[in-house]
């Protein structure tokens, strides 16, 4: 009787043990991604898995492959076209592909108005009129990268260190309640299509998606570690999340001293 009672235990464990190893290996799913309209694969729609930070990108058929556990989200995104996101079902794991639709954005162009300098042709003249910024970098003991400030000032470098220690401040609660977002952040640098992605993009709305924010506090962020409107308005979506980046390394630094 006792060697049954360990027989049916080493039977279930191993039973439970192939049962967790199924789950948490990573399986590799495929689909197709038309446009909703025409019926048409869509090429070059980026694919990201926000859970794994894993990145592909769709061929010429719309054809597209990505590693996935159960429940991650996969993020599609297209110029011109809505975004989507996806929860990864058993379905579809068990199936291995399936068909993806995207909507097209109706976008209505806007107004622009060009408002010229009142130039001469005078480089002496017209070197004052255009205006002009100054950004400094600042640097901490510790750290391999300085970073980019918004203006001289005296206190610049105290506003920073304020925002960082202090519990009321938006900047403090994004870094203590984002951590394990924020950890991803060297890994999406590691994946070359995200990489290249970001490169591209400047619409801060791949960043938003992988730090699990609103487009809208990531401005915020950065003024909080005191870049400058000029840098955050030009800046790629890569330059956003590299600086984003240095400004949690440097949190880290701060709070363990």
């Amino acid at each position: 009787m006792k060697y049954f009672a360990v027989f049916f235990f080493l039977l279930f464990s191993a039973i439970g043990f192939a049962q967790e190893t199924e789950t948490t290996t990573p399986q590799r799913v495929s689909g197709y991604i038309i446009n909703d309209d025409s019926k048409q694969p869509l090429p070059n729609v980026n694919i990201i898995n926000t859970n794994k930070v894993r990145g592909a990108k769709s061929d010429s058929k719309g054809y597209f492959e990505i590693d996935v556990q159960p429940n991650d989200t996969i993020h599609f995104s297209l110029l011109g076209f809505q975004s989507l996101r996806i929860r990864v079902t058993n379905d579809w794991i068990k199936n291995k592909v399936t068909r993806i639709q995207l909507t097209e954005k109706a976008i209505a162009l806007e107004e622009v108005v060009i408002a010229p300098f009142n130039l001469t042709g005078y480089l002496e003249i017209d070197s004052k009129l255009i205006p002009t910024k100054e950004n400094y970098r600042y640097s901490i003991s510790g750290l391999t990268q300085g970073y980019e400030a918004g203006e001289y000032s005296p206190n610049a470098f105290g506003k920073v260190l304020g925002s960082i220690f202090n519990p009321a401040d938006m900047l403090y609660n994004f870094f203590g309640k984002n951590s394990r977002e924020l950890k991803k952040l060297k890994d999406m640098k590691k994946d070359d299509t995200i990489r290249n992605l970001l490169e591209t993009k400047y619409d801060r709305e791949t960043i938003a998606v992988l730090l699990g924010i609103s487009k809208d506090e990531i401005p915020e962020i950065m003024h909080r570690c005191n870049y400058s409107d000029a840098f955050i308005q030009t800046a790629n979506d890569l330059q956003i999340l590299d600086a984003i980046s240095g400004c949690y390394e440097q949190y880290k630094v701060l709070k363990r001293n």
